[in-house]
């Protein structure tokens, strides 16, 4: 077996950093490609948020132009469609106020009753059940959701109501909380089980039930992350349309009694998307106005739900 010479003991080992050299280049080139396409990933979603509030923005602006802001915040009526045009959006307002409110009556007590049971009760076999069944709750078509609160929660509630009208804020607003229950159980469990072992068993060693733990000790500790599934269920309450436009009627009505028809923001919105009104008309234009109003009402319960949560994860 011959020896290499030094002369060729220098050229192999040039070698070999060269090669170490470009394979490091080459590694780094490719990081910088994904990491330019995780950037143009995001720069989508950013560019897309943009863009729609821009449009409401505009169209709104020009809207503002013919009907005061003033009459558009107080007037009671919103016939924009009517000879006797009257542009005020409380009817709207409150009728997706009181269909939110209905359906998270539903949604948050028995959502977070579920993240509870599932995270610090259940045995393992009953998650690994009831979690598929709560996706596939979510996963529902809104339309039959809608058709369901119409054709058979409406007629089981006018048994107890018979006064109950066909179209109604109450069974919309119950079947809407239905739906969105999967979402709120769903981050409220994960949030909680999140929540280090080390405070149950602490918990446990100071002579606490599970039932205390899991009350007092678990749930506060994972307080952030359940109002961020109560701001996930808020913002799916506000932003619903097609339950709404089936079930709670498509007349705007100011009310603020559940068990009367009324119209929604997400539904007028469709029902003049759907129409043949003339684009940049005074009545095509309000659906922006109406728009521009649901995505600074969405804004404001984030806000709210940020702070919320900044203030509990420093007190926890």
């Amino acid at each position: 077996m011959t020896s290499l010479s030094h002369a060729d003991r220098i050229e192999v080992a040039d070698s070999f950093i060269s090669d170490r050299l470009s394979r490091r280049r080459l590694r780094h080139v490719k990081e910088r490609i994904i990491e330019f396409i995780l950037f143009l990933a995001a720069l989508v979603s950013v560019a897309t948020t943009v863009g729609i509030v821009l449009i409401l923005l505009k169209e709104s602006y020009d809207f503002f132009q013919v009907v005061s802001l003033w009459d558009f915040l107080t007037d009671t009526q919103w016939t924009p469609l009517f000879s006797d045009a009257h542009y005020g959006i409380m009817p709207l307002l409150s009728g997706t106020l009181v269909s939110s409110t209905v359906a998270l009556l539903v949604a948050i007590p028995l959502g977070t009753i579920i993240a509870i049971y599932l995270s610090e009760f259940a045995p393992f076999a009953v998650r690994e059940i009831a979690k598929p069944f709560l996706e596939l709750l979510g996963g529902i078509p809104t339309i039959v959701y809608g058709y369901f609160a119409l054709l058979f929660v409406t007629p089981m509630l006018q048994i107890v109501f018979p006064e109950l009208p066909g179209f109604n804020l109450l069974s919309a607003g119950l079947v809407m909380g239905i739906m969105i229950i999967p979402y709120v159980s769903s981050v409220s469990e994960d949030a909680m089980r999140a929540v280090p072992m080390a405070l149950r068993e602490g918990s446990y060693a100071m002579g606490a039930t599970r039932f205390q733990t899991a009350i007092r000790v678990v749930t506060p500790a994972a307080f952030s992350g359940i109002a961020a599934a109560y701001i996930l269920g808020v913002s799916r309450a506000v932003g619903e349309t097609m339950i709404l436009a089936v079930a709670a009627g498509m007349q705007p009505n100011l009310t603020w009694n559940p068990m009367e028809p009324a119209a929604t923001i997400t539904a007028y919105i469709v029902q003049v998307a759907l129409g043949d009104l003339p684009h940049g008309s005074i009545g095509y234009q309000t659906i922006f106005a109406a728009g521009l109003t649901l995505a600074l009402m969405t804004l404001l319960f984030n806000v709210l739900g940020h702070l919320l949560r900044k203030r509990y994860r420093q007190a926890y």
